[in-house]
């Protein structure tokens, strides 16, 4: 028993010893724990550092509970490259209504909440900047969840941003307004968001007359944006020519890619203040521009630009421009990469009855490595019946025209024509002369020099390649293109560019008025319906156009006589003798009425190697193209690019949840 009592007087003794637990019940046993309350702090974030405050709280609008959780978000990182990512537009009141929300602003150690009226005037004047991206309008500026009205004690985040340009408005009044935006050219290079931005805002000043569309994005993701001029922009019209121009085919060739951005922008100014040449060129054509086919490529060829500024040597080049962002993101160089079908043409000309036009892709290429930016414009080129076209390119000083490939047997460099060898002299002269210098000997430059006559030269005498867009062009289609050289330097100064447009604005109007050069017309039959797929064939020229879906035609054509004739199975062949003078500058008028007969089959040529029109319409038979991308991606284990923007990497974090508020149609 006195052993019990020792052990519980033990126990007794060790447990009044040790702390006394908290008990709510007992008043004063112990003092409950209080949280310390939020304070006001200073803003401490460096892109906000701007704003008209310098004390925020934590937890933020946001529910960040610290400084450091705001920075590791990627609400912070986009407002810390919205300018670069928005090419400077509607920069900083983006980035300081962001911060209005991310380091709200703190008096009287209570958070003041930012004015719905200057969000929502934000969000329509700037919204666009984002969809020209194809980016989202940022969550966190959602008006209507994180500010409130005036009513609400709201404060203006922009107050000392408007105190600024109030000022800066009361210093110019004196000087006339600026012209609009849209329109007025400035000479200095677009990154790839904001020649987007720059293209959207010419479709909306010149809506009646200008339209945007895309043909399908690089493989990083970047649009391949088009902007198209007429009267009609949005729909092919009855016997109106289409025309494209195409620029930045190599990313580092720039200057192709300045002059197509300002020529868009000078096509819509020039049309509204009522420039009778421009408005005719417009309301008679339709004009599709692609400033960048190559935007991938670009963004690296900038990048070597910018790592390449402090080079002291002032004799060297600026930088590699060989290599640095010429190709695409696979490294495929996208002017090597379309079908070669001028290799098919030389292998079958001494067969009767070949020909060179409308040559199907044979199979094997789409077990190739084909890029996407080279499958969008190859469907973009059979979609629409083009007549003309231009690519642009930079390193030389000169007009090439097809072939590229050579026909010497071991493709050394040799002249190697097309049966429209003149049509494309014509063609090429018809820019050189209009460019300010291209034509003169002294301003010969580069590897053509020794070979070019007055700013031309044929592509395979110059430099014999295989798979061109310019010979797939001429051999798969009824368009007619040539490779325009702007200049020996491929990425110059932005200095430099007021002069570049200078010379080339008037040459890219002049050969764009070429379109109308030779005869159009239309086919019908005997109950005046359109015929699709009639050859238009010229006596001498081995090399047809044909039909479109309605039944016209265009046929580009040097001054002379020419015996045209229409043939179609089934129907009896018409033919008729045209006579075209050398100063008719539209298109003459040929149209056909084929009769049905009885094909007689001694009249019909039967060669293998012409294929049919079946064989001629398969695209991509195999779907090859679509396996080809989906196994590279997974190999990379990546998501298919083509459903994510070319900014979304940046966004990404290891380990971090995917910033899909970012994404327009997620």
């Amino acid at each position: 028993m006195s052993i019990m009592l020792f052990i519980l007087l033990q126990l007794f003794a060790l447990v009044s010893c040790s702390p006394r637990r908290c008990d709510p019940g007992i008043r004063g046993l112990c003092k409950p724990t209080v949280e310390e309350k939020p304070k006001c702090t200073d803003v401490s974030l460096s892109y906000c550092d701007d704003m008209p405050y310098t004390q925020t709280m934590f937890p933020n609008i946001l529910g960040h509970k610290t400084r450091e959780d705001a920075e590791a978000g990627a609400e912070y990182l986009l407002m810390s490259v919205v300018e670069s990512l928005l090419g400077g537009e509607c920069n900083p009141e983006i980035r300081m209504l962001g911060c209005s929300v991310l380091t709200p602003r703190c008096e009287r150690q209570k958070v003041l909440r930012p004015c719905w009226t200057t969000c929502e005037a934000v969000r329509k004047r700037c919204s666009h900047a984002f969809d020209a991206i194809d980016m989202a309008w940022p969550y966190f500026l959602d008006c209507d969840r994180f500010f409130v009205s005036d009513e609400e004690d709201c404060y203006d985040p922009l107050e000392g941003l408007k105190a600024e340009q109030n000022e800066e408005a009361a210093d110019s009044m004196e000087n006339p307004p600026p012209e609009d935006l849209a329109t007025t050219i400035q000479f200095s290079y677009h990154t790839n968001a904001q020649m987007i931005t720059t293209l959207k805002k010419v479709e909306e000043r010149c809506s009646d007359i200008a339209t945007t569309y895309s043909i399908g994005r690089s493989i990083e993701g970047r649009e391949l944006l088009v902007i198209a001029f007429s009267v009609n922009p949005g729909e092919h019209e009855l016997l109106e020519p289409e025309l494209k121009y195409i620029g930045n085919v190599h990313g580092n060739e720039v200057l192709g890619r300045q002059m197509l951005i300002y020529l868009a922008q000078y096509l819509c100014s020039e049309y509204l203040l009522g420039n009778e040449r421009i408005q005719k060129l417009i309301n008679t054509t339709r004009i599709h521009i692609l400033p960048s086919m190559n935007p991938d490529g670009y963004e690296v060829a900038v990048a070597g630009v910018q790592d390449n500024t402090g080079n002291d040597d002032e004799e060297g080049p600026r930088y590699d421009s060989s290599n640095i962002g010429r190709n695409n993101a696979q490294n495929v160089d996208l002017n090597r990469n379309f079908p070669d079908l001028t290799s098919i043409v030389y292998s079958r000309r001494k067969r009767k009855g070949a020909r060179t036009d409308h040559i199907p892709i044979p199979d094997y290429y789409w077990f190739g490595k084909v890029a996407p930016e080279t499958y969008a414009v190859m469907k973009w080129i059979r979609s629409i019946p083009f007549v003309l076209s231009a690519n642009f390119h930079g390193g030389d000083m000169v007009v090439s025209y097809p072939y590229d490939l050579s026909k010497h047997p071991l493709e050394r460099n040799m002249f190697s024509p097309t049966p429209d060898d003149q049509i494309f002299k014509f063609l090429a002269k018809t820019y050189a002369n209009a460019h300010e210098s291209m034509h003169l000997e002294s301003a010969k430059c580069g590897s053509s020099a020794s070979n070019s006559q007055r700013g031309i030269i044929n592509g395979a005498q110059w430099s014999s390649i295989a798979g061109s867009m310019q010979d797939f062009n001429y051999l798969h289609t009824n368009c007619f293109e040539v490779t325009v050289e702007l200049g020996c330097d491929k990425f110059p100064p932005e200095e430099e560019l007021f002069i570049a447009w200078h010379d080339n604005h008037d040459a890219l109007i002049t050969y764009m008025e070429t379109a109308h050069r030779g005869i159009k017309g239309i086919v019908q039959d005997e109950e005046g319906n359109g015929i699709k797929g009639v050859r238009i064939s010229v006596r001498g020229i081995r090399h047809d156009v044909t039909t479109a879906e309605n039944g016209e035609y265009w046929r580009l054509l040097t001054p002379g006589i020419h015996i045209v004739s229409a043939t179609a199975p089934g129907y009896a062949k018409a033919m008729k003798k045209v006579h075209l003078p050398p100063r008719m500058y539209k298109a003459g008028r040929v149209d056909f009425l084929l009769v049905k007969a009885i094909p007689d089959p001694e009249m019909q040529v039967q060669d293998d190697s012409i294929m049919s029109i079946d064989s001629y319409d398969r695209f991509d038979p195999y779907n090859q193209y679509e396996r080809y991308t989906l196994m590279a991606d997974v190999s990379q284990n990546q998501e298919l690019r083509e459903e994510k923007p070319w900014w979304w990497n940046y966004f990404v974090q290891p380990g971090g949840p995917a910033p899909t508020w970012l994404l327009k149609h997620y």
